[in-house]
C-alpha cells in the first residue's frame, strides 16, 4: 500500500476506539500506533500531582442507552461513542421526559450533530443525541441506563525518540482522548505517525527528534511534571499537531509565546520573503490545544502548533460531522509533506562560522568561481538547478555573513533566494572547508 492508503487503514482502525483522557481506549489507540513507529508507553497512576493537578480516576464505560416506555431504544453508545458524557457516573434509572432533558446534551444551531461533552473532574451523569432527535421525544418514562465506573488505574502517554547528530530536540506531540472525530482528533496522531518515518528515513538528522502522544492538557501537564526539566534543558524547537485535515485549506501556524524563536522565525520567513501559502496565528492562552501548557511562565518552551481546518472554525468542531469526508485522508498526507519540507528547512537554518573570515577566500582555488552549475536536489523534492550567478552570490553572502551573528534566514532575507537554495552552497563551503556549522544560537553553541 502507498502513504494514503496505509493513512486511511489507520485512520479506520482507529477512529471506532472509545478514548478519553484514561482508560483502555487511550492503551488500544497507543497500541496500534506502536505498530507505525516504535513507542514506550508510560502510565501515571490515580491521585499522582502533577504541578496544580491531580491524576483522575479511570473511567470504565461498559454500556449506555436510552428506552422509551415501550423498550424501544432511543440511543445507544454502540451506534455511537458521542452519546455518552465522557467521564459520565452510572445511572439505572426510569425517569420523565422533562428530567431526562435536564441530562441531554444537543447543538440546537446544528440540529442533526451529535454532541461531544467531557465532565472529566465534576461528577454528573448525561447522553448527548441530536437536536432533531430530542425535539421528536414524547411525553412518558424513559429508562436511562448508564454502565460506567471510576478506578484507581493509571493516565498513559506513549514517546518515541529519533537521534540525530545533535542532543538538541524537536518536540512533536499530539494529543490521544476524543473519541469518533476524525479532524479533531485523529488528524494530529496520524499525520506524527507518518511523520516520524519520512524523518526515519533521512540520510542524516541534525537535532534529535522527540515524538510524544498524550490526553489533552491533564497528558501534557503529567508529561511536563516528568520531563520538563529535560525539555527545557534540550529542546531547540517543537510543534503540536491538531486538526491538519481540510479540503483546500492552507497550512495554519499558531506562534510560540516566546516570538525569537526558531520555528516562529522560520514560519515567518517562508510567509513573508517566500509568499507561502500559509497562515500565522498569534500565540494566545484563550484557547488551543497543549502549545498553552508547553508555552505556560514556568516553562516558556519554544512550541507553536500546526493546524489546517482550524478548531472552533468549521461546523464538525467537536461534534459527529467531524468525519472523514470533511477531514479528507489526502489533506492529511499533504500536512506529512508540507510539516517534512519545514523540518529539513529548520535543519538547514541555523548560524554558520566563516573559517577563513580575513578578506575574502581564493575562490578559484576551491572551484567556487566562476564556473559551477550544481543541482540541487531537497531530499527527494523535485529537483531544480541554481545557475552561476546565483550560486557564487549565495557563497559570498554565506562566507561574509557566516560570522555567528546572522542566521541562514538572515542571509535569505537580505538575498530574496529560497531558503531551500542554499542548500547546495552551504554543502560546498562545507565540504572545502571554509564554513562550519549550523550552530544553534549566536553564542556558537553547537548542536552537537
Amino acid at each position: 500500500m502507498n502513504e494514503l492508503q496505509q493513512m486511511d487503514q489507520l485512520f479506520d482502525r482507529l477512529f471506532p476506539l472509545f478514548r478519553s483522557i484514561t482508560g483502555e481506549g487511550v492503551r488500544q489507540t497507543l497500541g496500534i500506533l506502536g505498530e507505525y513507529l516504535p513507542l514506550t508507553v508510560e502510565e501515571v497512576p490515580t491521585g499522582t500531582e502533577v504541578f496544580d493537578w491531580t491524576i483522575p480516576k479511570e473511567w470504565v464505560i461498559r454500556e449506555a442507552w436510552i428506552k422509551d416506555s415501550e423498550g424501544r431504544e432511543i440511543i445507544n453508545i454502540k451506534n455511537s461513542n458521542l452519546h455518552v458524557l465522557n467521564y459520565s457516573e452510572p445511572i439505572d434509572r426510569i425517569v420523565s421526559l422533562s428530567e431526562l432533558k435536564e441530562h441531554v446534551f444537543t447543538i440546537p444551531h446544528l440540529p442533526d450533530a451529535v454532541p461531544y461533552v467531557i465532565s472529566y473532574y465534576k461528577e454528573r451523569w448525561g447522553f448527548c443525541m441530536s437536536y432533531d432527535q430530542l425535539t421528536t421525544l414524547e411525553e412518558g418514562q424513559y429508562h436511562v441506563y448508564i454502565d460506567s465506573e471510576k478506578i484507581d488505574g493509571v493516565l498513559n502517554y506513549a514517546e518515541s525518540i529519533l537521534p540525530g547528530k545533535s542532543t538538541k530536540e524537536v518536540l512533536i506531540t499530539s494529543y490521544i482522548c476524543h473519541p469518533s472525530m476524525a479532524n479533531n482528533e485523529l488528524s494530529g496522531p496520524i499525520v506524527a505517525a507518518f511523520l516520524y518515518n519520512r524523518l526515519k528515513n533521512w540520510e542524516q538528522r541534525e537535532f534529535t527528534y522527540r515524538f510524544v502522544f498524550h490526553p489533552e492538557t491533564i497528558g501534557s501537564i503529567a508529561y511536563l511534571a516528568k520531563y520538563g526539566q529535560h525539555l527545557h534543558e534540550n529542546m531547540y524547537s517543537g510543534m503540536v499537531l491538531t486538526c491538519l485535515g481540510g479540503k483546500e485549506t492552507p497550512l495554519s501556524y499558531k506562534m510560540a509565546r516566546n516570538d525569537k524563536t526558531p520555528m516562529n522565525e522560520l514560519v515567518q520567513f517562508l510567509v513573508k520573503h517566500e509568499k507561502r501559502k500559509m497562515t500565522i496565528r498569534p500565540f494566545t492562552p484563550l484557547h488551543g490545544s497543549d502549545e498553552r501548557q508547553f508555552c505556560s511562565p514556568g516553562f516558556n518552551l519554544p512550541m507553536g502548533q500546526f493546524s489546517r481546518m482550524i478548531y472552533g472554525n468549521y461546523a464538525g468542531y467537536h461534534n459527529s460531522l467531524d468525519t472523514k469526508e470533511t477531514m479528507t485522508i489526502e489533506a492529511l498526507l499533504q500536512s506529512v509533506d508540507e510539516l517534512e519540507e519545514i523540518l529539513q528547512l529548520q535543519e538547514l537554518n541555523g548560524y554558520y562560522h566563516n573559517l577563513k573570515p580575513f578578506g575574502e577566500p581564493k575562490l578559484s582555488k576551491y572551484d567556487l568561481y566562476p564556473d559551477i552549475n550544481s543541482p540541487l536536489s531537497w531530499r527527494g523534492s523535485t529537483t531544480t538547478l541554481i545557475d552561476n550567478r546565483q550560486h557564487l552570490n549565495q557563497v559570498l553572502m554565506i562566507l561574509n555573513y557566516s560570522d555567528g551573528e546572522h542566521s541562514l534566514v538572515d542571509i535569505a532575507t537580505k538575498m530574496q533566494y529560497p531558503l531551500s537554495n542554499y542548500q547546495v552552497s552551504i554543502d560546498k563551503l562545507k565540504e572545502v572547508k571554509l564554513i562550519d556549522g549550523p550552530f544553534c544560537n549566536k553564542e556558537g553553541v553547537a548542536w552537537r
